[in-house]
């Protein structure tokens, strides 16, 4: 067994049931991502468009869910939809704009995550806690998307970042208890690898995890 197998495999196991696992594959070569789609991962996130596009051709179609967990530039949006079968980065009712725009394009309906800067970290992506709501209700307005849940990183700094998770998950319920059209709250996603089991103590039913799975990441050139 390869070490990105048992790693898979661990991870896996420790899992509790109704958490989902998205590897979280940045910078990965193909044959790393095929490693870890063959020990079980059934969902890859990407940050890169470019990226995406080569490791998906490698996996094959129909291995694995594709998740975008990196921001996502209005210019890049009719190459995602296209690549990715859910975006998690949404934080901004111009970007669901040309999600819905592209979508239209293709016959296709996005599910999407909102983006929350839980930590209040300037210089962030996401929309700050206090405009979840109203943000969640302009993205489902669009026709070609349909909010699925939330999307937080959460600060880096592991004694900090329990409340912001706290704050994403009494959103989450929050904003399922409204029953707004096309919004289902399926997806609660936080937490990686330093910070995974907090947030699942928290409420977190998907974890993206990349350097426990493959080690650390090697640099980006």
């Amino acid at each position: 067994m390869s070490v990105i197998s048992g790693n898979v495999a661990r991870i896996l196991a420790e899992l509790p049931t109704g958490v989902s696992l998205v590897a979280a594959a940045k910078t990965r070569l193909p044959g790393e991502v095929l490693e870890a789609v063959a020990a079980g991962v059934t969902a890859i996130g990407e940050n890169y468009i470019q990226e995406a596009e080569r490791v998906r051709g490698a996996v094959g179609e129909g291995r694995a869910c594709w998740h975008l967990i990196g921001h996502l530039q209005r210019n890049k949006v009719a190459r995602a939809v296209r690549v990715f079968d859910v975006i998690e980065t949404v934080d901004s009712t111009v970007i669901a704009a040309a999600i819905d725009d592209a979508c239209s394009r293709i016959g296709k309906v996005m599910p999407v995550l909102v983006e929350v800067n839980s930590g209040r970290e300037p210089g962030k992506f996401g929309v700050l806690p206090e405009a979840v709501i109203d943000l969640v209700g302009e993205v489902s307005s669009f026709p070609g998307i349909e909010v699925v849940g939330l999307m937080t990183m959460g600060p880096a700094d592991l004694t900090v970042v329990r409340p912001g998770f706290t704050e994403t998950r009494r959103l989450f319920d929050e904003i399922a208890a409204l029953q707004l059209p096309q919004v289902t709250m399926e997806l609660l996603s936080m937490g990686m690898s330093a910070s995974y089991r907090i947030a699942i103590e928290e409420g977190a039913n998907l974890v993206r995890i990349g350097t426990a799975i493959f080690g650390e990441r090697p640099p980006r050139t």
